[in-house]
């Protein structure tokens, strides 16, 4: 056996699906075993992994083991000469393992080797090739030098800029998201150090290989494709101390005792700075806009409130008023945030919704209040347009600013190419046109020698992207290699800001990533509509008032219900969240659906078909309204006990 591939899966369930892909076209012709460990997924990854890819073995944990204990227990079981350690959001080319394989081949001394890795957008990825994080190098990367001047060979030696990035380089440390080993260095030094959870444990095997009398490389002849940030989120808090902490570990072990102590308060001051940067950034990106809201909303107010008394000869009790405009504008607040104001993306037709709910809600609670604390209906008149007009204004603002997620014009409309055969480039753009707004649709010939029925061909890409404003490219895999695919997102200029997606064959999915921070963008045939934001608050503030509503009429609702008492007892478990009115039939677990509260309705009855029912469960998912549930709940109320 040649080579042992081991991937370690957590919940990326499509991106596993494509990287087995491509790891099956790189394994022809070579002797390749693949193990997929899994710890414990909940996203349907190793049912996914049993259906499509039989030949994979497959090792089913019980428990999320961490990372280095995940890989160790298939590199226990490893029979190839060379063993892969490889991230489940990556892609090879198709000759990446012969390539690799026949270098280590060629250099026995080598212990270990990494490739070059582009990210989810074609921009190289510098953990391709890392220094060792002594506490200088650790210093200069925590305070930004290594940023301010990367290709300083004093100060750049923890991505080691100073080194060409397409040359073939001894380096000393390789990347976890693709770590080829030789097995009889592994047995020589050892395996994945268990210390390590998650994070630094890439680093300390690679230290224990060169100081076991190895070499390790960064090979450039071939690329792979790392959606970094997909199986962690980089950006969070927990990141940072898991990451960190892992340094702290690593220096403890292999530094001196002073050196290590030194290490360590570098990297506790690191982590509390990182950490409170990080929380800080979140609270505000959380905070801000509404804050904004509220205090624009209540000033207008304020000033709308103090004309009115110049413009008309009334005495406004002010101190009233101090009280009861701050009440009004976070009605209209709690209004916005429920219709949805604040959802991505921005959509001007909710503030005018929110700001009209508001005021009916004001306007009808004003009516029930004594005369003594009523001013002016007009006030409440005029603050709904200021206030509707404070909150267009503050995102028109932030659209002219080119703030993320505040484009008014996105009805996200995009300009697509997809390159690929006619045939494929039909599957994608029915798949498109159902989950997102495409306002142009280009098709680009695979074939370089043959446009003839296409908008132009593959060798003209990067120009027709640059000319037609293209925002993302889809690649069918069906007619491209991943090293053509690979190829041409790295000669698309990063100026254009185009994103990449990769359409599998027979796949209901398109996958990339548009950066570290993001999660990666997958459109799927859009089953998890129930799950958006707006839904799942509709559909709990639906049960919420309709659960309040059954228990005040109770005492008359039992009369007519199969099963009163657990009539009773269902409303109160769907008053806590508990359970919700309606949900998917729980008998068809063929199809994965969205994760939601088991139902004390179903969208389908026990009469209907295995395949009526499925549909049934799809349409639901896909096109979910409040309306529907309470048609339901209409049409049985009677089994409101079930």
């Amino acid at each position: 056996m040649k080579l042992t591939v081991v991937i370690v899966n957590y919940n990326v369930e499509h991106f596993l699906e494509q990287c087995l892909l491509s790891v099956r076209k790189a394994s022809v012709g070579l002797g390749v075993e693949v193990f997929v460990v899994d710890n414990i997924s909940i996203d349907g990854s190793v049912a996914m992994v049993k259906d499509k890819f039989p030949e994979v073995l497959l090792i089913e944990n019980k428990e999320n083991v961490g990372f280095s204990k995940a890989n160790n227990q298939a590199i226990r079981l490893a029979k190839g000469e060379y063993v892969l350690l490889l991230n489940p959001d990556t892609v090879v080319e198709e000759d990446t393992f012969s390539k690799v394989c026949d270098f280590m081949d060629k250099h026995p001394k080598a212990g270990g080797l990494g490739v070059k890795m582009i990210d989810g957008k074609g921009v190289f990825l510098p953990e391709s090739k890392r220094g060792l994080p002594t506490p200088s190098v650790a210093f200069y990367k925590i305070f930004g030098l290594s940023t301010l001047f990367p290709r300083s060979k004093r100060f750049g030696r923890y991505h080691l800029g100073f080194l060409d990035r397409e040359d073939i380089n001894e380096i000393d440390v390789l990347s976890g998201a693709f770590m080829l080993m030789r097995k009889k260095a592994l047995d020589e030094v050892g395996l994945l150090d268990e210390a390590f959870f998650m994070y630094g444990e890439d680093i300390d095997l690679s230290y224990r290989i060169v100081l076991g009398g190895y070499k390790n490389y960064y090979y450039p002849e071939t690329k792979i494709i790392h959606y970094k940030g997909e199986s962690t989120k980089k950006s969070s808090v927990n990141y940072v101390f898991v990451f960190y902490n892992a340094m702290i570990i690593f220096a403890k072990k292999h530094f001196s005792a002073k050196n290590a102590k030194t290490f360590s308060v570098l990297i506790k001051l690191a982590i509390y700075l990182r950490a409170s940067i990080a929380l800080i950034n979140r609270f505000v990106y959380k905070t801000t806009i509404p804050i904004v809201d509220y205090a624009t909303s209540t000033g207008l107010l304020f000033l709308i409130a103090f004309y009115y008394q110049k413009i008309k000869p009334v005495e406004l009790d002010f101190s009233l008023l101090k009280v009861a405009l701050p009440v009004y504008s976070l009605v209209w607040f709690i209004s916005m945030f429920l219709l949805g104001v604040y959802d991505k993306p921005v959509k001007t037709i909710k503030i005018l919704r929110g700001g009209v709910f508001g005021a009916l809600l004001i306007l009808v609670v004003y009516g029930l209040l004594p005369k003594s604390v009523q001013f002016s209906r007009l006030i409440i008149i005029l603050g709904t347009f200021s206030t509707i007009g404070s909150y267009l204004l503050i995102r028109m603002i932030l659209h002219i600013l080119k703030i993320k997620g505040f484009n008014l014009s996105s009805g996200v409309k995009k300009r697509f190419a997809v390159v690929g055969s006619q045939k494929e480039a039909k599957r994608v753009q029915y798949l498109l046109e159902q989950t997102s707004s495409v306002v142009y649709l280009a098709t680009i010939s695979p074939d370089s020698s043959n446009s003839k029925g296409y908008d132009g061909s593959i060798n003209q890409l990067e120009d027709f992207i640059h000319i037609n404003k293209i925002n993302e490219v889809v690649f069918c895999a069906k007619d491209l290699t991943a090293q053509e695919i690979i190829h041409q997102m790295s000669s698309v200029s990063i100026e254009d800001n185009v994103d990449f997606k990769i359409a599998q064959p027979d796949s209901l999915f398109l996958i990339g990533s548009n950066s570290i921070h993001t999660s990666g963008d997958i459109y799927l045939l859009d089953l998890n509509n129930i799950t958006k934001a707006k839904n799942r608050r509709n559909k709990r503030l639906f049960d919420f008032f309709s659960s309040l509503l059954f228990i005040s009429l109770s005492p008359v609702l039992v009369f007519f219900q199969k099963r009163p008492f657990e009539f009773v007892l269902n409303c109160f478990k769907v008053l806590v969240g508990q359970k919700t009115w309606v949900g998917f039939n729980k008998n068809m677990q063929q199809f994965k659906l969205p994760k939601i509260k088991d139902g004390v309705l179903f969208v389908s009855n026990e009469s209907q078909t295995v395949e009526s029912t499925q549909k049934l469960n799809l349409i639901y998912a896909k096109d979910y309204s409040v309306t529907f549930d309470f048609k339901l709940m209409l049409k049985n109320i009677r089994y409101l006990g079930s």
